[in-house]
């Protein structure tokens, strides 16, 4: 029988589960093309977090009192707070991760296991944290980043799953538009490196995430492969693109994992480029 390939979608921020379905559908097909000899299933979830207007930036809505904006959500809500050990600076927190984190579990435990994970902005941002928690040995670092200058994110009660329906680690991630969780308080999630082979698509137009804060995330993840495209803040569906992460999808879907996440070989990181390309907009 034929192996199903499954993986969840994470949208980004202000996106349902729906709506990121929707626009991720030319590379949900580009893959179940690709891959004839899989039973290919996507699983789209919708973050916990309703989103109010104060949340979602540059939203200027005026009812006309007959269409009503469409709900937007999120996996948390980022807060700049006053750090607590350290007087006088800011530091960076995301409220409701924990919530966020335990819906993307809950998922895994529905429709999984998983061999992979695609996310967009904000998801992308969680695809790697879930990446990293699926890994063998992370809890140990959550148990091990004790320190008296920051306040530490705790390992998610929500990851520890049971024996009945277990989750292995995930053969790969797909990043579009990344970033990693800032500050100490997230550095567990990337101390020691992911090991999940990741592929990360970058644009150079990319005004919302910049190109410097998606590296960040790059040079924390130990097997990354990064695809540069020439445009903005959105998941290119041009067949360059397409192919790279089809590609990507065919090289480590199918590799045993004995180190706990992927055993992607060569470079630390390998950078694609495709000067000559249509842009969508």
């Amino acid at each position: 029988t034929a192996r199903q390939h499954t993986q969840p979608g994470l949208p980004g921020y202000t996106q349902s589960g729906p709506l990121f379905h929707s626009k991720t559908r030319a590379l949900e097909k580009a893959i179940i093309k690709a891959l004839p000899s899989y039973e290919a299933h996507f699983s789209y979830p919708t973050g916990p977090i309703k989103l109010d207007p104060a949340d979602i930036p540059g939203y200027n809505y005026t009812s006309d009192g007959h269409e009503e904006p469409e709900p937007a959500f999120g996996w948390w809500r980022r807060k700049d707070r006053v750090h607590l050990a350290r007087e006088g600076e800011t530091e960076i927190v995301y409220t409701g991760l924990q919530d966020g984190l335990a819906r993307i579990a809950q998922t895994i435990k529905d429709d999984g296991p998983f061999d992979g994970v695609i996310g967009f902005s904000q998801g992308a941002c969680a695809a790697g944290m879930v990446a990293s928690l699926l890994e063998s040995g992370r809890k140990g670092a959550f148990n091990g980043s004790s320190s008296q200058e920051a306040e530490r994110e705790t390992f998610p009660s929500s990851f520890m799953f049971d024996d009945t329906k277990p989750q292995p680690p995930l053969r790969f991630a797909i990043i579009y538009g990344g970033f990693p969780a800032p500050g100490q308080r997230y550095a567990a999630f990337y101390e020691p490196p992911l090991k999940t082979p990741t592929l990360h698509f970058l644009g150079t137009l990319d005004g919302v995430v910049e190109e410097a804060r998606s590296r960040a995330l790059v040079e924390r993840c130990g097997k990354a492969i990064v695809a540069v495209h020439p445009g903005g803040h959105f998941m290119p569906s041009q067949r360059p693109w397409l192919d790279a992460a089809v590609s990507f999808i065919r090289d480590n879907a199918d590799k045993m994992k004995d180190d706990g996440g992927g055993d992607l070989t060569g470079t630390r990181e390998k950078e694609e480029r495709v000067e000559e390309m249509d842009v969508p907009f």
